[in-house]
Parts: C-alpha cells; sequence; structure tokens
C-alpha cells in the first residue's frame, strides 16, 4: 500500500528529527528504489514514500497532510481541487472548511494523517483496505501505515506484547485494535483518532446501515446488483490495463465476467493450482476463462516454492501474519508481474457482505435452540440427553449431546468452538509463565464488540459486521495487498466498493441465508451469467497444502523441525503440547494439525527476523 509516517509533538533525543524521520521511512519503503521524501519542523514531521498507490503530501499555511489510496470526495469543490492540485491539497481544503467532519465527506479505499500546530487527526478508510498504526509517548503522537516504522520512533517502545502473542495463536493475526508491540494499537475500519492537548480522542466517523425493512422486488434487486457491479469493475479499471485474480469460485469469476464485458480484448486471468488432491480447483478457473474467452495464465505451486516463500512473509509482513494462502496470493501476482501488469482486481469480500460462509447457516441452526422454551430446555431436553446411560456410545444421542453444548454458547463466540485454543484446557497449551501475563478472554470481548456494535439485531447481518472486521480488514485484505505489493503489482477490490457493500445492507437477511442455501440472493442473479458448476460448487479458495507437503517434502520437513526446535524454547506454549501437535500432524490429521505448525513456524520466524537482538 502507499507508505508514510510521523508525528506531531517536539523531538527530543540523540537523533535530528531528519535522522528519525529516515530511520522510520526505513521500515516504510517498499524496496531500496522507492522515492521518499521527508518534511520536518519544530512540532512535528511526515515521512511519504511514494511506491504503487498514489500518495500525496502538502503542507502550507501550518498544516502537513498526507494521504495515500484512492480517495473520493463527494463534495463537488472538494473534489475539483483534487483532481487539479491533488489528494493533500484537497485534504487539507477540507479540513480547513470542516474540521474532522471532512471525514464523513470522503470515501474510497485510503490512509490519512494530518498534522495542524498542537493537533493531529489521523485516519484510514470506511472497509479498512489500508491500515494505520500509532502511539502515544510522553507528548509525542506517533502514527505511520507500518507499525515496524512506529516503534523506530525514539520514544516509542519496542516491547513485544504478550497478549500480542496470545492474540495470534487465537486469531493466526493480531487484530486491529492490538499491536505485536506494547502501546502501540492500529485503527480499525472507519474509525479516526484525534490529537489535541496531548490527549487521544477515538472514535467512528461511519458504520455500516442494514436496512432489513427494503422490499423491492427480486427482478429490481436483480437489475440493481448487476448495474452495480458493472459500475464498481469499471471504477476499478478506469484508468488502465487491469488483469484479475482468478481462483474459479464465485467471486473472482464474477470480477472477469464484468471485467470481460467492458473491454475489447480478452481479460488477462491469474490462476494458482496445486498438484495434491483436494486442493486444486483449476478446473473452475478453465470454466470462468472458457465462459468469458480470456486469457488464462496458469501456475502450479510446488513444495520448493512454499520453502522460498516462507523467509519472504516473515520478513515483509510488520507483525506476525499466519494465512498460509499468503503464498499462492504472492506467486499468483508475482507471475502477472513478470507479464508486465501493474493493476489486479481481487475478489474478496463476497461472502462477508451476501452471506457466503458456511458458519453463517451453522449457527441460525444452533440459535434454534434458544428459542426453545427454557422450561422445556431446561426441565426436559438436557435432562434427558444429559442422563442417558450410554449416551455417548449411542449416535443420535451423542449428537443431540454436542448440539445442546455448542447451541449452549452464546455467539459470537461459538463461531470460534473449532478453535484450536478451545481444545484443550489452557494450561496444557501454554507455558504457565506466559499465561500469567495475558487475559484469555480479551479475544472474545473483540469479536462481541464488532458484533453487537452492528447497527441492526439479526444475528446473518451481525455476523457479517463480524467478519467484514476480522476475516477481511484484518486477514484477508492484509494477505491480498501485502503480497502483491511484494510482487509489484496493485491491487483493488471492486467486491468491497462502498457502493456494492450499500447495496448489500439494502438485502433482507432471507436473501443472503436461506435455509442451508448460502448467497441465495447473489447466485440466482447470477446463475445466467456464471456456468453453473461455479454457482454450485463448495467454497474453496486459495488453500495451501502446506500440512501435505511438511511430511513428504524433506526440505519443507528440516525446516519445520528445525524452527518448532526454537519455538519451543520462546517459553509461550507448553513443550508437550507441540510434541503432540507434531505427533497429530504426522500420524493423523496432516492438513487439519499442519496450520497450527504453521502457525508457530511463521511466529517464531517474524520474531527471529523483527524482534530477537
Amino acid at each position: 500500500m502507499g507508505s508514510f509516517c510521523g508525528w506531531s509533538g517536539v523531538h527530543t533525543g540523540t537523533d535530528t528529527p531528519q535522522q528519525t524521520i529516515n530511520l522510520m521511512l526505513d521500515q516504510c519503503r517498499g524496496n531500496a528504489t522507492t522515492e521518499c521524501t521527508t518534511d520536518c519542523g519544530e512540532r512535528g514531521a511526515v515521512g511519504v514514500c511514494h511506491g504503487l498507490y498514489r500518495t500525496s503530501h502538502y503542507h502550507g499555511d501550518g498544516i502537513r497532510a498526507v494521504i495515500t489510496g484512492s480517495p473520493v470526495w463527494d463534495d463537488p469543490a472538494i473534489a475539483e481541487t483534487a483532481g487539479q492540485h491533488g489528494d493533500a491539497p484537497a485534504l487539507a481544503r477540507a479540513y480547513r472548511d470542516h474540521g474532522k467532519g471532512l471525514l464523513s465527506r470522503l470515501h474510497g479505499p485510503f490512509a490519512l494523517a494530518l498534522l495542524d500546530g498542537d493537533s493531529a487527526l489521523a485516519a484510514i478508510d470506511r472497509i479498512g483496505i489500508h491500515s494505520l498504526s500509532y502511539a502515544l509517548g510522553d507528548g509525542v503522537f506517533v502514527f505511520s501505515t507500518s507499525t515496524g516504522s512506529v516503534v523506530r520512533h525514539p520514544r516509542v517502545s519496542r516491547e513485544i506484547d504478550p497478549q500480542a502473542i496470545f492474540n495470534y495463536i487465537y486469531f493466526y493475526d493480531i487484530p486491529s485494535p492490538g499491536t505485536v508491540y506494547r502501546n502501540v494499537e492500529k485503527l480499525l475500519p472507519a474509525q479516526y483518532i484525534h490529537y489535541r492537548n496531548g490527549a487521544l480522542e477515538k472514535n467512528f466517523y461511519w458504520q455500516l446501515n442494514y436496512d432489513e425493512s427494503n422490499r423491492t422486488s427480486f427482478q429490481s434487486r436483480r437489475r440493481e446488483l448487476h448495474e452495480t457491479l458493472k459500475q464498481c469493475v469499471a471504477s476499478s479499471a478506469s484508468d488502465g490495463p487491469v488483469a484479475t485474480f482468478l481462483s474459479g469460485g464465485t467471486d473472482s469469476s464474477t470480477v472477469t465476467g464484468f471485467l470481460a464485458g467492458l473491454q475489447d480484448d480478452p481479460v488477462d486471468t491469474y490462476s494458482i493450482g496445486f498438484g495434491a488432491d483436494g486442493f486444486d480447483e483449476m478446473q473452475y478457473a478453465r470454466l470462468a476463462v472458457k465462459r468469458f474467452a480470456a486469457s488464462a495464465h496458469e501456475y502450479y505451486l510446488k513444495p520448493d516454492d512454499v520453502l522460498e516463500a516462507i523467509p519472504l512473509i516473515a520478513g515483509t509482513y510488520d507483525e506476525p501474519f499466519a494465512n498460509e494462502s499468503a503464498v499462492p496470493t504472492y506467486f499468483c501476482a508475482r507471475q502477472a508481474a513478470s507479464d508486465g501488469i501493474r493493476v489486479m482486481l481481487a475478489g474478496d469480500g463476497g461472502d462477508e457482505i451476501f452471506g457466503g460462509n458456511e458458519r453463517y447457516a451453522k449457527q441460525l441452526v444452533f440459535e434454534h435452540y434458544g428459542r426453545v422454551p427454557r422450561i422445556l430446555r431446561k426441565g426436559l431436553v438436557e435432562p434427558l440427553a444429559g442422563g442417558f446411560p450410554g449416551g455417548d456410545a449411542i449416535m443420535p444421542v451423542r449428537k443431540l449431546r454436542s448440539y445442546i453444548r455448542q447451541a449452549s454458547i452464546p455467539l459470537p463466540e461459538r463461531m470460534e468452538s473449532y478453535n484450536f485454543i478451545y481444545r484443550q484446557p489452557l494450561a496444557e497449551m501454554f507455558h504457565p509463565d506466559f499465561i500469567a501475563t495475558v487475559d484469555p478472554d480479551v479475544p472474545a470481548a473483540m469479536l462481541r464488540d464488532a458484533y453487537t456494535r452492528a447497527d441492526t439485531d439479526h444475528t446473518v447481518n451481525r455476523m457479517l459486521h463480524l467478519d467484514m472486521k476480522f476475516t477481511l480488514a484484518d486477514n484477508d485484505l492484509r494477505k491480498v495487498s501485502r503480497m502483491c505489493e511484494v510482487a509489484g503489482v496493485e491491487v483493488r477490490y471492486p467486491l468491497l466498493d462502498e457502493a456494492l457493500v450499500d447495496f448489500s445492507c439494502r438485502l433482507p437477511v432471507h436473501y443472503k441465508v436461506r435455509g442451508r442455501r448460502l448467497r441465495w440472493f447473489f447466485k440466482e442473479a447470477l446463475k445466467d451469467f456464471l456456468p453453473r458448476e461455479i454457482i454450485t460448487k463448495s467454497k474453496h479458495g486459495f488453500g495451501l497444502p502446506f500440512g501435505i507437503w511438511a511430511m513428504t517434502h524433506e526440505p519443507l520437513r528440516e525446516l519445520v523441525d528445525e524452527t518448532l526446535q526454537k519455538f519451543a524454547d520462546r517459553g509461550y506454549l507448553q513443550p508437550s503440547y507441540i510434541r503432540n501437535i507434531r505427533y497429530q500432524h504426522a500420524s493423523n490429521h496432516a492438513t487439519y494439525f499442519g496450520k497450527m505448525i504453521w502457525v508457530m513456524m511463521m511466529l517464531e520466524l517474524w520474531l527471529q527476523e523483527h524482534a530477537d537482538g
């Protein structure tokens, strides 16, 4: 993404302000050739790296402004300023006219910071496509699009936060507002922070508006969906040739199809295949290629590719990150870059706005139990199920007990019942000295915050709101954006255009999840557009057969052995737990237990690269 950093406040320390901003920029810089500029003053500084993404800087009338991304103003006068002079001068004008109220007039993907004397304003876009970290250190407000850049400032500690390590093992990333460093935080989607008089004001300037009472007809909605998709894809491809990621799923195929309808030349598509049973979905990508007469580019991932990507991922992310599909994302983007592609469209977001994840339907099944009168649940059903002699050996009774047990867990915590952390007592998983330094309830509190903050009472929309934050903003968007940036490609997300997100919020809930049918409306509305096999296929995505290859590929197995031996000495997890995971991986379920091996391995390698010494 675009990169910038800086601070508001009087700089003190052995380094000069220029030396400090240069040090922070070193962490922002995408590569050695990225052009960077600095702007230092007595009470603040800004550093900007001009990489793949449009990044603009302005200094005038005592205001320093920096903004990156593709901001869109709904104020015609400010939009005119942006068109004539650039995004940062437009930001400064909007601030003079509206103060922090400027954020309600700003749309599209962006991260921004604005310094005005002793005050500062920072914010990110409504979806969380961009990110921004910050810290308040002894009267100085420090900010950057890179978490690692913030801790380069002399007033900010580089101490690793044990709670962040626990959260990472829980989520496989470190969700906002936390970061891996103590006392450094990240903004949530649609959140701003206003620094003035030495204090921080933090709040949301926007939230999703769910309108579940809309009664528009199916055909009218279908026409609106097609038109909105066309507009969103066209907007993403408006400034030059683009290519698409194509997994063969509903979303990437939809983006590819609408792009094909907008241009005369065949769409360049990039797909990843796997030589492992149950992982390769190239057949579906080829169906989309055939339907839309695209120009296909395929790459089959090999274990040696994973071996190459592992240190790249550990070194590139400024916080521990364990989404293993970063590997195929990187190789897909790298192949596109080698062909001269500079912009790619990704299909991320469709499941989270139209209801495409299996757990949405599953959780509704459990919600039915809560509607059974309490006197029947507690006085009849649960005593019968729990007291049935030898019930665990009888399939119907065992399934009923499991259903009652899961249904008794409230949402959203119930959605995490599969998590490794819930598979055994914490004392058997974590080292006692480590677990004594953290609050195990923090992840659940973070989930409840996103779930209950949704402007809706309906379970499905609350789950969608939760996944917009945790699945998209904290994980999938970080994965795709960072790997594309490393490969030298800008990525855009047409399905997360605000127009399409707003449209999805106006759909009735039963248009999203209808019984066991997921994304009912979206699939019905596009059933004559997409190949039938893609409409009906089960969700898969860019999964990685790491667990299998870590058993069969000797160099990969050696890396796992070496890394986990060192990780065991960190004192986070019990050595016996790590040994058990290794045993289960080798003897039972390579794919399932391979995920935790990947989580531990990537944490160890990140710590070696960024924290040790």
